[in-house]
C-alpha cells in the first residue's frame, strides 16, 4: 500500500513539475507554469535584473511567459543577439505608445527590430512629425519607460482580433490579420498601448534607460510604390546612457563616411533624374577605381585559370524561362520589350548566357573544370523605396564567374573560391567577416526552391563540409538559398563596425539539367556538370560604396583616383614641376600639377579635402637640391626626399597594392 501511495505521489509530483535543462547541461525541477524570470530569480536577483527574454526549446519567449513543459532553457540578456532584438522590438512599442499620445488617431503598420535599433511605420493622416516633435516624443518615451509598465501577452481568436481592429477602423492591422491563422494570434499591451504582435517582449519598460529617435523617413506601405506613403520613425535604445553616447559618436563618424556624401565630394559618381533612379553615372575618378578593381580581378582570375567572356545586355524570354529565372525572379526584372513578335528582357543575371557559352562546343572531362569569368552588366528592378546610393541600384557591374566541374572536383573548386575571398580581404584591409551558409526551406520546395529534396540535402552537406575542413567561420541561415541551390553570402564589416553583404558563392544543381549541359566523362558517357556561381568582389557599385565608407574616402595609393599632386609655390617653379610630372607619369603614376594662382596653404588644404595620398610641394629649396617636400594624406610633412628614391617608393607601394597603414 505504501508503495502504491508513493507511486501516486510521484506521478502527481511529475505532473506538477517541469524539468529545465540549462546550457551547461544541468537539469533542475520547477513547478509547471514557472517563468524564465522566476527561474532567474531562483538563481540570483542580480541575474533576474539582466534577463530580457528566454530561449525555450529554441524559440524566443517573453521572460514572463509560463513554461508548461520540459524544456531546454537559455536566459537572454543584453549580451545576446536575441536579447537585443527583443529589447529593440519592445522599444518600438514604446515609441508607438508615445506617438499615439502625441498624435491621436495614428495607425500603425509594423515595428520590427533592426540590426541596430528599430523603426515603426505609421499613418499619421494629414499630420507630420516636425523637428520639435522629435524632442517631445523622446521626452514622452522616457516618461513612459520610467513607469516600468509590464508588457502583457494575451492570446486572441481571429474573430475577436478582427472585431477589435474593425471597430478601430484600422485597415493596416486587418491586412496583417488576413494572413494569420486562428490560434496563432496574440496581442501585447503596455501602459495605454495595445498592438497585434507575436512578441516576444522584455518584462517591462523600465529596462529601457536611454532613448534616441535617429531619423524620420517615408516608406510605402508594404514597400510598394503604388501604395500610400507612411511615416517611418527610426530609433535606438540602450539599457544605459553610456552605450547610447558611444553609439551616437559612432553614428557621427558613420555620417562622415557616408558613401553618398563622399561619392559626391570626391567626384566618384552622380545620379540624374533624366537618366533615372538607381542608375549611377560613373565620373572619371570613379571610373579609375572601377578599372583598378577590374585589373585586380582579371590578374587574380587569370592566375587561377579562368577564361574571360563577354555577353549581351539583353536576351529572349525563352532563355529565362528555360533557366527558371523568369518564374522565380520576374518581379526583380525590368518589363520586357517586344521586337518582331518576340519578347526580350534586360539581363538581370549572367548565368544563362554563360551556360550557352559552355553549350556551344563539345566538352570532355579533360576540359573540366571550366571557369568562365565576366564583369557583366546586369539590370534589376529594385523598388524605388529600396534604392540607396550605390548599395541598392538598378544597373550593376558584377564580378561574376561560373565554374563547371565534376562532383569530385567540387570541394577543391569551392575551397579555391573561398581562398580568393581571403586574399581580397587582406588586400583591402578587411579584418572581420563571416560566411553565411544560406539553406532551403523544405516546406517551400516547388514554390521558392527547385523541387529536388535529395539534391538540396546533398549539396548543402558538400558546402558545409568544405567550410568545416578549411576552418572558415560561418553561420547557417534557413530559407535564404538561391532557387537552384545553397549559397554562401559573404558578410564583411567596415573599420567602424558597419556590416555589409559583399558577395556570394552559390552551388547550382539545377541549371545544368535545364540547359542539357553535359561533358563526356572517362567512361565515354555524358555527365551533367555541377555549377558554382561566384562573385568575390560583388558589384562595382556595392563594393565601391563599401570602400568609400571603409577608407573614409582615403583610398590606398594603388586605388586612389589621383595618387600624387604636385604643388608649386609659384609659377617660377613650374618648369621643375613639369619635369617631376613627366618622371612620375612615365612610371605609370596618376599625377597632376596644381597650377592655380593660389597660396600654397590653400593648395594643400584643397588637396587634403580631395584625399590625394601624396602632395609634392616645390619651392626654391627643392629646385636647388633637386628634391621634393613630401606630405602624406592625414599624416602631414614627411620632409625632403630624393625624387628618384621617393618615386621608386610610390611605384612599389602601387605594385604591391598595399592597404593603408592607418
Amino acid at each position: 500500500m505504501n508503495r502504491f501511495y508513493y507511486l501516486c505521489e510521484h506521478i502527481y509530483y511529475r505532473q506538477k513539475m517541469v524539468q529545465i535543462q540549462f546550457p551547461d547541461g544541468a537539469v533542475r525541477s520547477y513547478e509547471k507554469g514557472i517563468t524564465a524570470l522566476g527561474i532567474a530569480k531562483s538563481i540570483s536577483e542580480g541575474l533576474a535584473k539582466k534577463v530580457l527574454a528566454a530561449s525555450v526549446n529554441g524559440e524566443v519567449y517573453d521572460a514572463t511567459r509560463p513554461i508548461q513543459q520540459d524544456s531546454a532553457l537559455k536566459l537572454l540578456t543584453w549580451d545576446d543577439a536575441d536579447g537585443k532584438n527583443t529589447f529593440w522590438h519592445s522599444s518600438a512599442h514604446l515609441l508607438a505608445e508615445a506617438v499615439e499620445m502625441q498624435f491621436p488617431g495614428a495607425k500603425f503598420w509594423v515595428g520590427p527590430a533592426l540590426e541596430k535599433g528599430f523603426y515603426y511605420d505609421i499613418d499619421l493622416g494629414d499630420k507630420t512629425i516636425k523637428e520639435e516633435d522629435v524632442l517631445s516624443l523622446e521626452k514622452k518615451m522616457n516618461e513612459l519607460a520610467k513607469q516600468s509598465n509590464a508588457y502583457i501577452r494575451k492570446e486572441m481568436s481571429k474573430a475577436e482580433a478582427i472585431a477589435y481592429f474593425t471597430e478601430k477602423k484600422d485597415e493596416y492591422k486587418l491586412d496583417l490579420l488576413s494572413g494569420l491563422e486562428d490560434g496563432s494570434i496574440t496581442f501585447y499591451t503596455q501602459g495605454a498601448f495595445t498592438d497585434l504582435c507575436r512578441g516576444p517582449h522584455i518584462p517591462n519598460t523600465g529596462f529601457i534607460k536611454a532613448i534616441k529617435i535617429t531619423n524620420i523617413a517615408g516608406a510605402f506601405w508594404k514597400g510598394d510604390e503604388k501604395n500610400k506613403m507612411l511615416t517611418r520613425v527610426y530609433g535606438i535604445t540602450f539599457p544605459n546612457q553610456k552605450e547610447l553616447d558611444e553609439y551616437l559618436l559612432l553614428l557621427e563618424e558613420a555620417k562622415k563616411r557616408d558613401h553618398r556624401k563622399l561619392g559626391k565630394e570626391l567626384g566618384i559618381y552622380t545620379m540624374d533624374d533624366d537618366v533615372g533612379p538607381g542608375l549611377p553615372l560613373w565620373m572619371p575618378n570613379g571610373t579609375i577605381i572601377i578599372e583598378e578593381l577590374e585589373n585586380l580581378a582579371k590578374q587574380t582570375e587569370e592566375a587561377a585559370g579562368y577564361k574571360r567572356v563577354v555577353t549581351p545586355h539583353i536576351a529572349k524570354e525563352s532563355m529565362y524561362i528555360k533557366s527558371g529565372h523568369l518564374p522565380y525572379y520576374q518581379d526583380s526584372m525590368f518589363p520586357p520589350m517586344e521586337l518582331d513578335g518576340t519578347k526580350y528582357y534586360l539581363k538581370a543575371m549572367n548565368c544563362p548566357h554563360h551556360h550557352k557559352i559552355f553549350e556551344a562546343e563539345p566538352k570532355s572531362y579533360k576540359d573540366m573544370p571550366l571557369r568562365l569569368a565576366e564583369y557583366g552588366t546586369c539590370y534589376r528592378y529594385e523598388q524605388s523605396g529600396e534604392l540607396f546610393g550605390l548599395m541598392r541600384v538598378r544597373c550593376l557591374h558584377m564580378n561574376d564567374a561560373h565554374i563547371y566541374c565534376t562532383k569530385e572536383q567540387f570541394a577543391q573548386e569551392f575551397r579555391a573560391v573561398n581562398e580568393m575571398y581571403l586574399k581580397y580581404f587582406k588586400i583591402f584591409g578587411i579584418d572581420k567577416y563571416v560566411m553565411r551558409l544560406s539553406l532551403h526551406d523544405p516546406k517551400k520546395l516547388g514554390q521558392k526552391y527547385i523541387n529536388e529534396p535529395e539534391l538540396w540535402l546533398e549539396t548543402e552537406a558538400m558546402v558545409r563540409a568544405v567550410l568545416i575542413e578549411t576552418g572558415t567561420p560561418f553561420v547557417e541561415v534557413q530559407d535564404e538559398g538561391a532557387f537552384y541551390g545553397p549559397k554562401i553570402d559573404v558578410q564583411i564589416w567596415s573599420i567602424i563596425g558597419r556590416e555589409f553583404t559583399l558577395a556570394t558563392n552559390q552551388v547550382d544543381f539545377a541549371q545544368g539539367k535545364r540547359f542539357n549541359l553535359s561533358f563526356t566523362n572517362k567512361d565515354n558517357e555524358p555527365e551533367t556538370p555541377l555549377i558554382i556561381h561566384r562573385a568575390p568582389l560583388g558589384t562595382h557599385e556595392r563594393f565601391i560604396g563599401f570602400l568609400l565608407e571603409h577608407y573614409a574616402g582615403k583610398f590606398p595609393v594603388w586605388l586612389a583616383p589621383m595618387q600624387v599632386k604636385i604643388l608649386p609655390i609659384s609659377d617660377k617653379f613650374m618648369p621643375y614641376a613639369a619635369t617631376v610630372l613627366a618622371q612620375f607619369k612615365k612610371a605609370g603614376v596618376r599625377v597632376e600639377i596644381d597650377d592655380r594662382n593660389e597660396k600654397i596653404g590653400k593648395k594643400i588644404r584643397d588637396t587634403e579635402i580631395m584625399k590625394v595620398p601624396y602632395m609634392l610641394v616645390i619651392g626654391e629649396k627643392e629646385v636647388a637640391e633637386n628634391k621634393l617636400s613630401v606630405r602624406r594624406q592625414g599624416k602631414g610633412d614627411m620632409g625632403m626626399l630624393d625624387t628618384a628614391a621617393f618615386l621608386a617608393q610610390v611605384v612599389e607601394e602601387i605594385a604591391e597594392r598595399r592597404a593603408p597603414a592607418e
